[in-house]
């Protein structure tokens, strides 16, 4: 499975969390996949180790895939989420009060930003079932 952390915007207009994973099934040569998932453009950034963003929404709905690095998140409730590399985020919270992030190892953060299509479905499956492992949506 491929860990995946959603963040979107509440009704109290606060970005919050729930971990969990890209929804995958088995497939040919016993490889496991997910649908295609629909996008209007791919993009690639590098911070330098000690990088750091002050409070900020994405800016638009997408995807970012970790390639290198360590980055500890937090929301204006103070609770903290962590990505590493492999790990998926699914950026939502395009309004409201956002979330910040801070490198937190000496690697740069490499990443690949992918701005989804509007409206296409993404294949998250939290992690909780019904059991407090970051927030619900």
């Amino acid at each position: 499975m491929i860990r995946c952390v959603r963040l979107w915007t509440g009704d109290d207009q606060n970005s919050h969390f729930e971990e969990g994973v890209i929804d995958l099934e088995p497939g040919a040569d016993g490889d496991f996949l997910s649908d295609k998932v629909s996008v209007t453009s791919t993009s690639f950034q590098e911070t330098a180790a000690g990088g750091v963003l002050a409070w900020h929404t994405a800016p638009v709905r997408q995807l970012v895939v970790t390639l290198s690095g360590t980055l500890e998140f937090e929301m204006r409730s103070g609770r903290q989420f962590r990505l590493a590399p492999g790990d998926i985020l699914l950026a939502e919270d395009t309004v409201g009060g956002g979330h910040t992030w801070k490198l937190i190892d000496e690697q740069p953060w490499r990443r690949v930003y992918i701005v989804l299509a509007p409206d296409v479905a993404v294949p998250f499956k939290p992690a909780h079932f019904g059991e407090a492992s970051g927030e619900k949506g």
